[in-house]
């Protein structure tokens, strides 16, 4: 019904960011969990770059190229952003204790915090949109 709207682009996305923060919150669980256990390395989920660079890639670019060949590659190829899926990846980057474990309690703590708010956030945000549909269908 919603389909080609622009409330059903948001609300499509914004259902996907909170499946992907349901998503993160699993990993910060599993990160706390195993915070003491030996030669463990935290995961973390990338989701948002990828997705601004795909609702980004939808513009008209700033200029057109020529091509001249059908076998030539046009520089701009838009992504669909229904086609970004989260990323779990292990963190070699941060520093290790002892152990070789690179879990840190306090940044994993804020992690979480961090993400139970946005999840709330994103939660208002979709029950506000469907809000408007509401008054807009009783009026």
């Amino acid at each position: 019904m919603f389909t080609g709207t622009s409330f059903g682009r948001t609300a499509d996305i914004l259902h996907r960011s909170m499946d992907v923060s349901l998503l993160r919150q699993d990993v910060i669980a599993d990160n706390i969990a195993n915070s003491d256990t030996p030669n463990f390395r935290r995961s973390v989920v990338n989701f948002e770059t990828q997705l601004r660079d795909a609702l980004e890639s939808e513009r008209p670019p700033r200029f057109r190229e020529r091509l001249t060949n059908e076998r030539h590659i046009p520089f701009h190829q838009p992504t669909d952003y229904r086609t970004v899926r989260p990323v779990r990846q292990l963190d070699y980057f941060t520093q290790t204790k002892n152990n070789g474990n690179n879990v840190d309690i306090e940044e994993e703590t804020m992690n979480q915090l961090q993400n139970q708010l946005m999840y709330t956030m994103m939660s208002n945000s979709l029950n506000s949109e469907f809000r408007r549909v509401n008054l807009v269908l009783r009026g």
